[in-house]
Formats: structure tokens, sequence, C-alpha cells
């Protein structure tokens, strides 16, 4: 986390945590917050590795699941990275500036995934750089974060569809919807952002932004979970995180197999979990009908607003609308299906 970023959010009264804002000293009125009016929430807690030089997005394209031709300066993307068996190793936003492409994902996935792609550069002319530091990113929520930010008084457009981007001599911006959208700018821009949109919005901590991208229905892979979900079972085919028509990448054979021989068993739906027990990604999900084998796992998990847990969990097709699927054990908590914001493929 930039320092002087850090030192700028304590003034708000940011309590820091290994490179994450966990509160502004209201954990429950925060998140109460982020379900009701406008907020906007430091994202230091995702990495940022820079791709550079004449080969960068022909490097990508052989390396990624999304199509790295339809990333210009005016649309961002979702994508993954995955192993040669097809599963995810991480999953990301990534978008150009100026010449440079930008790939965000969580900070403790950021040097393994740097390391490992930087093996295959070869003869390429890319540089490949963490550059967490030199860009502050934040997140604007509310009834619509694109008014919010065109208010700040710079050249800020209309909102303009989801995965659109904007860019200012000052900022850049990504349109996730018109109620949620992220700012990117340099540490002396972003102190003047946050001070303005801090007069019509709430600061909150990072475990409010997870909650929005978990209604959102879009889900970030962690260390507990790579490896076990293919792109398809997170539905990166339904938000443009996976290609069918592009060349190969690791894992693309498989991906490919999958979507076309309609042998995919486990898709990600929205839960709410009624529970104080510590549910994290990564846990085993049960059934009745599958006994003591699992029928899925849970992707990601935050406190909800109205109490409880809500998560993402990618679980078997015919128990995705199950009265019995629990966490840990039949015994478990259960978890209770709710809609997510986009269709899924029958």
């Amino acid at each position: 986390m930039n320092t002087e970023w850090q030192n700028f959010l304590m003034n708000y009264h940011a309590v820091v945590n290994d490179n994450s804002i966990l509160h502004f000293g209201n954990c429950s009125g925060e998140l109460l917050a982020t379900a009701t009016t406008a907020v906007i929430c430091d994202l230091s807690h995702q990495g940022l590795i820079r791709f550079s030089g004449d080969d960068a997005k022909s490097f990508l394209q052989s390396q990624l699941s999304c199509d790295i031709r339809e990333i210009d300066l005016t649309s961002a993307k979702y994508g993954s990275y995955c192993s040669p068996k097809g599963r995810v190793l991480a999953n990301f936003v990534i978008w150009q500036r100026h010449d440079d492409l930008f790939m965000q994902l969580p900070v403790s996935l950021l040097s393994a995934i740097q390391k490992r792609l930087s093996l295959y550069v070869l003869r390429s002319k890319v540089t490949i750089t963490d550059c967490s530091n030199e860009w502050i990113r934040f997140g604007v929520a509310g009834s619509d974060a694109a008014a919010l930010i065109r208010n700040t008084g710079d050249a800020i457009e209309d909102f303009a569809g989801p995965m659109r981007m904007q860019h200012t001599e000052k900022f850049s911006i990504i349109h996730y919807s018109r109620n949620r959208a992220e700012v990117i700018a340099t540490y002396a821009h972003a102190q003047v952002l946050w001070d303005r949109l801090g007069q019509h919005a709430k600061p909150v901590g990072a475990r409010c932004w997870d909650w929005l991208e978990i209604q959102a229905g879009i889900p970030t892979i962690l260390p507990e979970t790579q490896e076990l979900f293919l792109p398809q079972m997170i539905n990166l085919d339904v938000t443009g995180g996976v290609s069918f028509k592009k060349g190969c990448y690791p894992g693309q054979e498989i991906v490919a197999r999958t979507q076309y021989l309609g042998k995919l068993k486990r898709r990600m739906q929205l839960a709410h979990i009624t529970t104080n027990a510590a549910i994290a990604a990564g846990d085993a999900l049960y059934s009745p009908e599958t006994d003591d084998q699992s029928c899925g796992n849970i992707v990601n998990v935050a406190p909800s607003p109205q109490g409880g847990l809500d998560a993402l969990a990618v679980v078997q097709h015919n128990n995705d609308r199950a009265d019995e699927i629990h966490c840990h054990s039949l015994q478990g908590p259960i978890l209770e299906f709710r809609s997510l914001p986009y269709s899924l493929p029958a």
C-alpha cells in the first residue's frame, strides 16, 4: 500500500491491516451505508501489474482467457489466467491507459502471477512491472456513482455502459455499472478526488466493496481457491471474461471442450447464509444427495448488512436450488440461494 496514501486515509480514521482498510471506525454502520447510500472505498488490497512494450497485447492474448483485442482506451474486460488443465489461477480486471495494459488482481496473488507470466516472455518485447503503489485506486458506489464522479468538476461524461472507461489528464474511470465505478489516479490527484467525493459519500472498509462484488456476481479467486474452478464455473463466460473465438492460451483446449461438449456440472450462485459461524473462501459444501461427498465450494463471502453472510458459491447444477446445501458438513449452516443480477445459460 502506498505509504503516503495510507497516511492520508488515516487522517480519515482508517484502520489499516496488511494492505487493506478494515474500516473507518464503524464496521456495521459502514456496511449498512453500503447498501443504502453513496460510499467510497480504497482498493489497495487489489494489486496492479503493468504490461508495456510493443508486444504487450500479443503476449497477453496468448496467455489469458479474455480477448485482448477487445480492450482499448474505452473498454475494460474481466478475464482469467489458467493452468494447463484449465483451472483458474487468478481472475482480474484488465484495461488500457495510453499504450500500457494494467491487470488488477488481489495483492495476495500478484507476485506469483507476475513471476509465472514473466517465465513466458522469452523474446517478446514486453515488460511486466508491479505498479500497485504508483496508482491509487478506489471504488465509488451509490444510486448513481457516475453522477457523483461527474460532479467533481472534471470533464467526465455520463454513464456509457458496463466496463466502459473514461480518461482525463488527472485520472481514469472504469464504470462497472451505473451504480458502481472505480477511480484510478496518481497520489496527488487521488487526494483531491477523495476529499471532493467524501463530501457526498461515506468512506467504508474493504469488506464493503467485497460485499458489493458478491452482489454483482463478480468472483475473486484467492490463494485458497486457486485451481478449484474452470472459468465457466465462476461465470466468466457470462461476464465477458472468456472468449471462444481467440487462439490458444494455457488451458484453452479444456475450457473450449467443456463449452462445446456441454459437460459443465457446476455453476456459481449467489447465496445468503444465516449464521455467525466462520465461513471462508474454499470451504466445502454438502448436500444430502451427495452424502459425504462435497457438492461445491464457497468462492467469496462477506458480512451482510441484514446480518449473517452473503456468498458466491459454486455448486452442482442439480443442487443450485435445493433446499439443503450446507457449509462444512451436512449439519452446517444452510445456503439460501438468491438471484444473480445476470442470467446463466440453461
